[in-house]
């Protein structure tokens, strides 16, 4: 098994939506920690996992400097970002979300779903 990891520095706003009142409701940013793993048995025709070129394209892109809530189809939570990062990134197995030096939330594939 091959692996490869990419960290990623994400600007942006957003906020969320609770059940429960929270200052996280009013419009704030983040400098986000995004790392991402991705995994494969076999290397492509590149002799690559998944490009760190097109990790970066792939997130960075879409995210980067924006407000989360608009450009996001879901509630921004930095979980829900954490599973979505993983969906847009070619053999991307897991996601970790660093939102503040203290907080930090991760998203791993169900290895057993993708047989992995």
């Amino acid at each position: 098994m091959y692996y490869v990891t990419k960290r990623l520095e994400i600007a942006g706003a957003h906020y969320v939506t609770t059940d429960h009142h929270t200052k996280c409701e009013a419009l704030h940013g983040h400098n986000w920690i995004v790392i991402v793993h991705c995994k494969a048995a076999e290397l492509n025709e590149d002799g690559m996992v998944t490009d760190f070129t097109e990790i970066k394209k792939n997130i960075q892109s879409k995210i980067d400097h924006k407000n989360l809530n608009e450009v996001l189809p879901f509630n921004p939570t930095a979980e829900n970002i954490a599973r979505w990062i993983c969906g847009q990134v070619d053999n991307c197995y897991k996601v970790e979300i660093w939102e503040s030096e203290n907080n930090k939330a991760i998203y791993e594939k169900d290895q057993s779903a993708d047989g992995r």
